[in-house]
């Protein structure tokens, strides 16, 4: 009789063809690898639209190696690659999908491995379709309760690095389950499987349920088989994180885990507030950021709010029910899908001494092409909030 199983270790095991446990090495068959155009090169978005004349020539030679190898590549305007694995059906239940950035763990949301890789492991990946990784240990994280008005999945996240810790994942899955599950939409999993890499985390694991099967229809590119954890599993830990009980949270500068609740930065005056970026960029942030600033009057004069939707698909949403034109009236900057001014390598530039506040995953020094910038994180409703003010304020003034 096989041992019982997280998610983790059963989907791995099936990627090596063996029954592995946590702490066993193995060679494992890729379903889907990614590769941006920093890292693989594969596909493009970080230097997207390309802001020097070496960025676009890097960009052409991107252009000319996936034609000569028959490798999908997603252009300019397409989006985040994180987000076009997960439109496309690429990530799905059982999978083992591998990206050359660190973020590919918000693959985890719709039922599979998702996981950074180094460029070196992608090539060796390109060249063989495996690549070798450790069994993670397991930390079991269960949400109780509901999101309150003006709380989004964000601040669980926030909430939960700031509890574990810059690393206190690291090298292990964070497995997420609980009566919350049910409430949570698929854009909620992929905020919280996202940021499940600021605190260390090789990947961010949820079960597979009516929601994602929803999801999952008409894009899933192939069969898939939902995998749960077996109820006897071992765990290296358990979590516990009651929605219901959260307030706002807020990243101060320099790191994900300088975790608050708002209160601890009401007031902070406000420069810039990004809106974007795959954890923050989907159709349902936008909407949910557009509701407080009409409920709280609309950007305040002298802060600049820029808009950057993670996809094309989710550009064109938001211009089918008029979001982007609302947000452009406002005097919204409305941005190339992409990532944007994310990690300071295109998009609005950042000028010395602005503080920022953004729907992003990291607000390390320089993240956002500047080291004497400040970058705060927060939910899209805080960061509406904190436009419609001109200073770091409380969403649930207008939505409670």
């Amino acid at each position: 009789m096989a041992a019982a199983r997280t998610i983790a270790e059963k989907i791995l095991s099936r990627a090596a063809g063996t029954d592995a446990a946590a702490g066993e090495t193995l060679i494992c068959a890729v379903d889907a690898a990614l590769g941006t155009d920093a890292s693989g090169p594969m596909a493009i978005d970080h230097y997207a639209p390309p802001p020097t004349q070496k960025a676009a020539g890097h960009l052409a030679a991107v252009r000319a190696f996936s034609a000569e190898h028959g490798i999908h590549l997603h252009e300019i305007g397409e989006g985040i690659g994180h987000q076009l694995i997960v439109e496309t059906g690429r990530a799905r239940p059982g999978a083992l999908v591998v990206g050359a950035d660190s973020h590919a763990v918000t693959y985890g949301a719709l039922n599979c491995f998702g996981t950074g890789i180094g460029s070196s492991d992608l090539a060796a990946a390109m060249l063989t379709s495996k690549v070798w990784l450790r069994v993670p240990e397991t930390i079991r994280v269960v949400l109780d309760g509901r999101l309150g008005p003006g709380v989004a999945a964000k601040d669980a996240a926030l909430a939960l690095i700031g509890r574990l810790g810059a690393d206190g994942a690291a090298y292990k899955a964070l497995e997420f389950t609980g009566p919350a599950l049910d409430t949570l939409s698929m854009d909620a999993r992929f905020v919280l499987a996202n940021m499940s890499m600021e605190c260390g985390a090789k990947a961010g694991l949820f079960p597979a349920d009516a929601a994602t099967r929803d999801y999952l229809d008409g894009r899933a590119d192939g069969p898939f088989a939902a995998v749960e954890a077996d109820p006897d599993a071992a765990y290296a830990d358990e979590v516990g994180l009651d929605l219901q009980a959260l307030i706002p949270q807020l990243a101060k500068p320099h790191l994900v885990d300088n975790v608050v609740p708002i209160d601890a930065g009401l007031g902070q005056p406000a420069d810039m507030v990004y809106l974007g970026t795959c954890t923050g960029g989907r159709a349902q942030d936008f909407r949910d950021a557009l509701a407080v600033l009409r409920r709280a009057g609309g950007p305040k004069p002298g802060v600049r709010l820029i808009v950057t939707p993670a996809s094309k698909e989710v550009h064109l949403a938001l211009l089918a029910d008029g979001t982007l034109a609302d947000f452009a009236a406002m005097g919204a900057i409305i941005q190339t899908p992409g990532c944007g001014s994310c990690c300071g390598t295109c998009g609005s530039v950042v000028a010395d001494g602005m503080t920022v506040v953004s729907t992003a995953n990291r607000n390390f020094k320089g993240r956002m092409g500047n080291p004497n910038a400040e970058i705060w994180l927060a939910s899209p409703e805080t960061c509406a909030m904190t436009a419609a003010r001109g200073r770091i304020a409380d969403p649930r003034e207008v939505l409670a």
